[in-house]
């Protein structure tokens, strides 16, 4: 048994209220102020009390690029961040675009991820957008598909895809880059209205990943007001508070890359406004030789798999302008039923999937203490309030700094 004392949990919309926590067997078997028990006891005072974090777009590496992360690497830091379960994309050797490709990686999952991990298929064999993958074979063993790290032009092939996605009740979640424009804004929003017109004729659930510029959310802010409920997306932390006349060096390159500060404040309005599903932080680790070569020879991608919640819960709940229930709809709720994930919740019979956030203290982020085996992060040397310090995985404490 394990008892969480003197924790704080959301009441409401903006409400806290300090309650204790007891776990027996994996499971929450009560909520109540001052409980006594002769078991394992972890103090929570100062910190929020919340459901395990959910993030639905991860890079894990493995197979295939083990130098960057594993893994076993990658839950490890998605647990010191808060998450208990993760979706890893498919850009990896081999890629999980058929049941032989995909079982490498769920096996290595099943030997070493401290959390829950949920595995993307591709869309196209390879992500090489000419031959669609074996969907109908990987479908019972994933939430959803998606060329991530690469956009699909061949829309006669995403529109085949998204019909399959659809009759199996999977999410297509797109990387929309035309390769017409390609970093630029304009390769954001040119793929994103037209891949909205596949959505709303195939009906499939459509998630945009990592928005970034005015125009694309204008236009799924549209196409929800249309009614087309099946079409959501994302933003990452970096590209709300980021912007490219910040970029210092390769630990500030990403696809997509910082844009302007107009199309940052256009990104926090998505967030304030309800276009913005969830938060999805995009970790990408690289070798330090990769990020250290000349910005335009190293690679996209940075983590952020231990920042994300701090940075969201420094910026926008602890400023006032999203709640702490919006705060836990972006980063728990939503992303559960968009990936029909299941439930996760802080309610007695519930799973004990739990992250404890230091909301009194800030904290200066180091080098030092990262665990992903990605050093590449532009938050090295900045202080949040809302760092992780303890998470609990079906009742399992599978991180702890408190």
């Amino acid at each position: 048994m394990l008892v969480i004392k003197n924790g704080s949990i959301v009441k409401g919309e903006n409400d806290l209220e300090q309650l204790d926590i007891l776990i027996d067997n994996g499971v929450i078997i009560k909520m109540e102020k001052n409980i006594n028990c002769d078991c394992e006891i972890i103090d929570a005072k100062g910190c929020l009390v919340m459901p395990g974090a959910v993030d639905v777009h991860v890079h894990f590496r493995e197979p295939g690029f083990e130098k960057k992360e594993t893994i076993e690497t990658g839950t490890k830091s998605s647990a010191k961040g808060g998450f208990t379960a993760v979706m890893p994309m498919p850009n990896l050797n081999p890629c999980p675009d058929s049941y032989e490709h995909l079982i490498k990686e769920t096996d290595i999952i099943e030997k070493t991820a401290v959390i829950d991990c949920y595995p993307y298929g591709t869309v196209s064999v390879g992500e090489g957008d000419k031959e669609m993958a074996d969907i109908e074979a990987i479908a019972p063993y994933v939430k959803a598909i998606t060329d991530d790290g690469r956009g699909v032009n061949n829309l006669a092939l995403l529109e085949k895809a998204c019909r399959l996605a659809k009759k199996y009740n999977l999410v297509v979640a797109s990387h929309a880059e035309d390769n017409f424009y390609k970093f630029a804004p304009e390769g954001e929003f040119v793929a994103v209205r037209r891949e909205i017109e596949i959505a709303k004729k195939t009906g499939v659930k459509y998630h945009f990943c990592h928005m970034s510029t005015k125009e694309s959310f204008d236009a799924i802010r549209q196409a929800k007001k249309e009614g087309y409920t099946n079409i959501t997306c994302e933003i990452t932390p970096h590209h709300l508070v980021l912007s490219e006349d910040m970029i210092k060096d390769g630990n500030w390159k990403m696809n997509p890359p910082l844009r302007s500060k107009a199309n940052m404040e256009a990104t926090v309005e998505a967030l304030l406004d309800g276009t913005a599903d969830i938060i999805a932080c995009d970790h990408a680790p690289h070798t330090e030789e990769e990020k250290s070569r000349e910005y335009d020879r190293c690679p996209n991608g940075i983590i952020g798999i231990e920042t994300a919640l701090p940075i969201i819960y420094t910026h926008f709940v602890k400023t006032g302008k999203i709640s702490l229930r919006k705060f836990l709809e972006m980063t728990v709720y939503k992303p559960n039923q968009i990936f029909n994930l299941g439930n996760r919740d802080l309610a007695v019979g519930e799973i004990a999937d739990i992250a404890i956030l230091d909301i009194t203290n800030k904290h200066t982020y180091t080098k030092d203490e990262i665990l992903s085996k990605g050093k590449n992060s532009p938050f090295i040397g900045m202080s949040y309030y809302g760092f992780n310090r303890c998470t609990i995985k079906n009742g399992n404490i599978v991180y702890r700094n408190i």
